[in-house]
């Protein structure tokens, strides 16, 4: 583990924030890089996983209802995930941030930004839809609904550990079409 000091990005206080990093070796991610950022003065705190390591790319599907609540799903950085029959998708972007949770936990992210998408709009079918939706996970949550959860991580560190989930290689087409939240630089 390796310790040190800087200066805050958001207050500017100086040598207030404390760095920590170390490696890791963790299972269906690989070898990690964690560091965890904590400013003494306004308590910003920041933590990230990065993974190491690239494995070939993967694309999971699980059929989700009242009884795979508690499923282990791995999300890498990288990772998009998706529910079609919701119209919900995260895609990675240059802060996206690695978890591991269950299917429960990734409802909630679902619901959490759900909710900030009613906050920000002041549309009235903006609303509606997203109150529709919300109303569709409390379904999935208490087995009404069974919806498919998909999982594509072009770098292979994602899963979803359940027997009844489908593993299977992204497609090249789908490769294409995914983002991966890195900045990369085309030479031609």
């Amino acid at each position: 583990m390796n310790k040190m000091v800087s200066d805050c990005p958001i207050c500017g206080k100086e040598k207030s924030v404390e760095v920590t990093t170390k490696t890791d070796n963790i299972p269906y991610f690989g070898g990690i890089l964690e560091s965890t950022l904590l400013c003494q003065n306004c308590g910003y705190k920041h933590a990230d996983s990065i993974c190491l390591e690239q494995k070939d790319p993967v694309h999971y599907t699980l059929v989700i209802s009242k009884d795979q609540l508690n499923s282990r799903v791995i999300k890498s950085q990288s990772a998009t995930l998706s529910i079609p029959e919701l119209g919900l998708k995260v895609e990675p972007g240059p802060q996206s941030q690695g978890y591991v949770s269950n299917v429960e936990g990734v409802l909630e992210r679902f619901q959490k930004a759900v909710l900030t998408a009613i906050t920000w709009s002041d549309d009235p079918e903006v609303e509606t839809k997203a109150r529709q939706i919300l109303q569709s996970i409390d379904y999935v949550k208490t087995g009404k609904m069974k919806v498919e959860l998909i999982v594509e991580d072009p770098f292979g560190h994602s899963a979803i550990l359940d027997e009844r989930a489908l593993k299977r290689a992204l497609t090249e087409e789908e490769l294409k079409n995914l983002k991966t939240g890195f900045t990369t630089i085309d030479a031609e």
